[in-house]
């Protein structure tokens, strides 16, 4: 996978890029979501701020910049170009500049849905682990693509997380593969790793899904730009397309109203 410069331009948040608030105004919705839309330890609903942006509403996804050595900045081109597939395919809004949020960062509340990737180890410390889970439970989602080697570190970490829970294998049946695009088989193989098969992982929460691991696939390699990797256009698209089957399940299906 390509390297990116570990000082990664941060983007904006969310309150950068106004949703259609008309003269309620940007206060009074944050002051709605802070108070109106909390857990009882006071942390605010990320799910309300999804649901609130709509399909005509521009909202932001972040990149998670974790510790452990780790390369979180890898593959700059990849959710962009998943982004700018979705809003021309499932007429989503969403800002095509990602930003970058810490995983102890309380500003991950202003973002629905988070990615992370990466190669090797990830660490989070037991003030990440705790704000990770307040997010998670509130309504947030965690996309992980393994780029190669994160497997045991992301199940060691993701049980600081959610001791409770271990991850368990997305049968293909799911529907966040039967979302506008079909993948009667699960998830697709998209870059060769060790030669094992492509699985899809997740977390549960109450019953809504919160975390998806993608493992032996790199889905996030074929969102890149073309030169990159020099994918097919048809393995490009399988990514995208599977991509864009995420997004829709969490931010505009099922998962949402969970």
């Amino acid at each position: 996978m390509n390297a990116h410069p570990k000082s990664f331009p941060k983007g904006r948040t969310c309150s950068t890029y106004p949703f259609p608030l008309g003269r309620l105004g940007w206060a009074a919705f944050l002051f709605l979501i802070l108070t109106s839309f909390s857990l009882p330890n006071g942390q605010p609903e990320v799910a309300s701020v999804a649901q609130r942006s709509g399909a005509t509403s521009s909202y932001q996804l972040a990149r998670l910049k974790y510790n452990g050595g780790g390369d979180w900045y890898v593959s700059p081109t990849s959710l962009p170009n998943l982004i700018r597939f979705c809003n021309k395919n499932l007429g989503t809004t969403i800002n095509e500049e990602e930003s970058v949020m810490e995983v102890e960062s309380k500003d991950i509340f202003n973002y629905p849905f988070v990615h992370m990737t990466g190669h090797g180890n990830v660490v989070f410390s037991q003030q990440e682990a705790e704000n990770l889970r307040n997010y998670l439970i509130s309504g947030g989602f965690l996309n992980i693509n393994d780029s190669y080697g994160m497997n045991l570190f992301i199940r060691r970490e993701m049980k600081k997380v959610f001791p409770e829970s271990d991850f368990v294998e997305l049968p293909p049946s799911h529907p966040i593969f039967h979302q506008k695009y079909d993948f009667p088989n699960g998830i697709p193989k998209i870059h060769e790793h060790d030669g094992k098969p492509a699985q899809a992982f997740g977390i549960f929460y109450n019953g809504r899904l919160v975390c998806l691991f993608n493992f032996e696939c790199d889905i996030g390699d074929g969102w890149e730009d073309p030169e990159v990797h020099h994918d097919s256009e048809e393995t490009r698209q399988k990514a995208l397309k599977m991509g864009a089957n995420i997004i829709q399940y969490v931010l505009m299906g099922e998962n949402v109203k969970k």
